[in-house]
């Protein structure tokens, strides 16, 4: 079991008041030891604390502020140094590198001791470079200076803690409170003259401002925190908890303000889509709010586990390989996916339009990511692939400019030439006189004799934006039409057969006579001299 430093020291007594000084440079281990033992409270000795700093280049007073401005930065951080594991052989060499070297910390590996020509380990001139670097890092705008100024608070000592660090806790309690309810109201405020600006007042306003408001104040604190905690320099137990907590809280309330962000951001979208003529742009924006919050929630994931030290690149590794093995097992949804980005790029149909496609038949309700979800002339719903709709041949009749009209017109055979002609003339009037009928192409004429009617083609456009009023205009049509035939007395045929019988006793003959070839030949001349 791993003992940590701090117990190490209880143990051996190193914290008691009676404690020799220790100074050793023989090994690492025993390096670590003098420079970590001779800067606890009860006993505090920069100088000898400062001899694994201590080189033939270097001061004593350089050599004890770096000695105590690692020890600030590792009780700051919360950072634990496992004792045990610190080599104690005066010979130790480093695996990797192969010199007398030692890194004391894993995650900061420019910080090593090496072993001097007189055979004691000093940490190297790197480290020391290093080493102001992360105390300036860890104490940011100038809050190392409290350190010198917060003790004075108290130090009396109460369940592990001075009395100075309870009263900076306090003030940080009651500082965060004010700061939470200052910057919640200004940064709704912000967020709602931007809004204005942009003419959303209200919509985007009054139902999402706010939850990015209270976040956003949130995520202020956190950093406020993450800026004075170094400077309690609170137990390193407390310290590396509280490190942790205030690292994961600053991706997760920025992740939570982006993902309520996108929100407002999708308000704005629908303004505009509802601007154009497409439907299909209503359904892009719920796709693309959906897409960005995947987006928002994977990188807040991302960055929370890459604060909680989880190695991120072997877990893109193997996300990369199980990515390409479902691939292959999802390729269906993946096609899909694909047809729905193609259908949204080419815009074959759009909510609200009437499409043929194969067996389906019906309006568009709503194209999403893996399927569209078509209604039935019979009120059913059929939900259709994408990809099974990008590769279709589709029939768009929505996007129709004139619906088409086509019907044959039967009436008997016993209806005059002359007839025949003033019903065609009156056909083609009823078109030109329907306010929704296209004028510049309808074709209306005596077209087929059929074996038991005389047939009339009747094919026409009609200029109307819906099915319904389609069947309206149809309905009128042929109102119409009806209202013609009886007014001119025409009979319309349907399917018939009539027998004839040519000859019955006592009865006339009803067999036909024909006049002789040479009389028909002179009919027919004098007929088409007309």
């Amino acid at each position: 079991m791993r003992t940590y430093f701090l117990l190490f020291l209880l143990s051996l007594g190193l914290l008691s008041k009676a404690q020799e000084p220790y100074v050793n440079l023989n090994s690492p281990h025993n390096s670590v030891k003098t420079f970590l033992a001779n800067l606890q409270p009860e006993n505090h000795n920069d100088s000898l604390a400062a001899q694994p700093f201590l080189t033939s280049n270097r001061d004593m007073k350089s050599a004890r502020k770096t000695a105590v401005q690692f020890k600030r930065v590792l009780d700051g951080r919360g950072i634990y140094i496992y004792f045990d594991e610190i080599p104690k052989s005066p010979n130790y060499l480093d695996s990797a590198s192969k010199k007398n070297k030692y890194i004391l910390i894993e995650e900061y590996k420019d910080i090593f001791l090496l072993k001097a020509d007189n055979g004691k380990w000093y940490f190297s001139d790197s480290s020391i470079d290093a080493i102001k670097e992360l105390y300036k890092e860890t104490f940011r705008f100038g809050t190392g200076e409290l350190l010198n100024l917060l003790p004075k608070l108290g130090t009396k000592k109460t369940f592990g803690l001075y009395t100075y660090q309870y009263i900076t806790i306090f003030i940080l309690a009651l500082i965060s409170a004010l700061v939470y309810r200052f910057f919640a109201f200004f940064t709704e405020r912000i967020f709602s003259r931007i809004v204005k600006k942009f003419g959303y007042e209200g919509e985007a306003s009054e139902k999402y401002l706010w939850q990015i408001a209270r976040p956003t104040s949130v995520l202020i604190i956190v950093g406020l925190l993450l800026l004075f905690t170094p400077a309690l320099q609170l137990p390193v137990t407390y310290s590396k908890y509280v490190n942790i907590i205030l690292r994961v809280m600053m991706p997760l309330f920025g992740t939570i303000i982006l993902y309520r962000l996108v929100n407002i951001i999708s308000v704005f979208l629908m303004r505009m889509a509802q601007t154009t003529e497409s439907t299909l742009d209503d359904q892009l924006v719920p796709l693309l709010r959906k897409t960005l919050k995947t987006f928002v929630i994977i990188i807040g994931t991302l960055l929370i586990l890459d604060n909680l030290d989880v190695p991120i690149l072997p877990l893109l590794t193997g996300l990369s390989i199980g990515g390409l093995a479902f691939a292959l097992a999802a390729q269906d949804t993946i096609k899909n996916f694909f047809g729905s980005v193609m259908i949204f790029v080419d815009k074959p149909f759009q909510v609200g339009d009437w499409i043929t496609a194969n067996d389906v038949d019906g309006t568009v309700e709503e194209v999403g990511f893996r399927s569209s979800r078509v209604r039935t002339f019979r009120n059913s719903v059929i939900y259709v692939p994408n990809g099974r709709l990008a590769d279709n041949t589709i029939d768009n009749h929505g996007l129709r400019k004139y619906r088409r009209f086509y019907t044959q017109i039967s009436i008997t055979y016993d209806t005059p030439p002359e007839m025949i002609d003033v019903f065609v003339k009156g056909l083609r009037k009823i078109v030109e006189d329907h306010p929704k009928t296209w004028k510049d192409n309808y074709h209306v004429y005596f077209n087929e004799m059929s074996s038991s009617s005389l047939n009339i083609m009747f094919y026409i456009f009609f200029n109307v934006p819906s099915w319904g009023e389609e069947l309206q205009a149809r309905h009128e049509i042929l109102m119409s039409i009806v209202r013609l035939g009886k007014e001119l007395g025409v009979n319309f045929a349907f399917p018939t057969q009539t027998l004839h019988i040519e000859n019955l006793p006592g009865q006339p003959s009803l067999s036909p006579s024909y006049m002789s070839g040479h009389d028909a030949e002179m009919k027919l001349e004098s007929m088409f001299k007309k």
